[in-house]
């Protein structure tokens, strides 16, 4: 079979970008395209008839309202995706990632609290809500008091400090985190690299491996009394600086060049 690359999830630039850095036919999706799994062989919609082509392996990039399903569908295939699909897939819903990852951390600080949907969570300090599974700040409320829960929701302490940002495609990054209120991203005007903590470094390798992830970026509060692991992103933006998507592009073409096309001799990490 013919080599092809199916890229998804990169805006149209940064696909052109990155096929250019790589030996073999790309066919690239912003969205999520049509796939079908066949006795071994996957196989893409085409954009120019309605015939599929075959794939010989996938480079997948984003968050999708319903991506799950086609994560799994990439899992079964079995073949070459970068990052490993089966991680993508168990850390894809927002509370069960940190859940698993808190079992790697070492600054998972008190417990969290949870509430169903119609449940309600008494608190006396300055909480957080979190529910749904976008990232970003979406979904996220400061509260004091009582929440009536209206979909599942996590709970954890407001915790004061610094915003950070430790990713690791490559070699391991730093990333203050910023923005006007209280929600910090990497998408904010002052976002930018800083010097790289060692113990946040090593909580960060933690996690990755404990979870099987080949890209990861944790966000932390630097607070008073350490380190509070807030977040796992399982797939972390690689455009928000120039440095690091040249280093994801570095990244992506080094394991093109080293993974065999044949699903038979792929080791999916669960």
């Amino acid at each position: 079979m013919d080599e092809r690359i199916l890229l998804i999830g990169f805006d149209a630039p940064e696909a052109a970008a990155l096929a250019d850095r790589l030996p073999f036919e790309c066919v690239a999706y912003e969205m999520l395209p049509k796939i079908v799994v066949e006795r071994g062989q996957l196989v893409v919609e085409s954009h120019n008839s309605d015939r599929y082509l075959p794939v010989s392996r996938v480079v997948f990039h984003g968050i999708f309202e319903h991506d799950l399903d086609f994560l799994a569908g990439l899992a079964l295939w079995a073949g070459p995706c970068f990052p490993n699909p089966v991680a993508m897939m168990d850390c894809r819903l927002r509370l069960p990632c940190l859940v698993r990852a808190l079992k790697h951390t070492r600054f998972g600080g008190g417990p969290r609290g949870f509430a169903s949907p119609g449940g309600e969570y008494k608190t006396e300090a300055e909480s957080v809500a979190k529910w749904g599974n976008w990232h970003c700040g979406e979904n996220k409320a400061r509260f004091n008091g009582v929440w009536s829960a209206t979909e599942p929701t996590l709970f954890e302490p407001f915790v004061t400090g610094e915003a950070v940002r430790l990713v690791t495609v490559g070699e391991p990054r730093q990333i203050r985190l910023a923005g006007p209120g209280w929600l910090k991203s990497v998408h904010g005007a002052g976002a930018a690299f800083m010097p790289v903590d060692p113990e946040l470094v090593a909580d960060t390798r933690a996690i990755q491996r404990g979870l099987g992830l080949d890209i990861i970026a944790n966000d932390y509060v630097l607070s008073a009394s350490g380190p509070y692991l807030l977040e796992v992103n399982h797939i972390p933006s690689v455009t928000c600086f120039p440095e690091l998507w040249v280093e994801y592009m570095e990244v992506v073409a080094a394991w093109v060049a080293q993974t065999p096309n044949d699903p038979l001799q792929q080791t999916h990490r669960a």
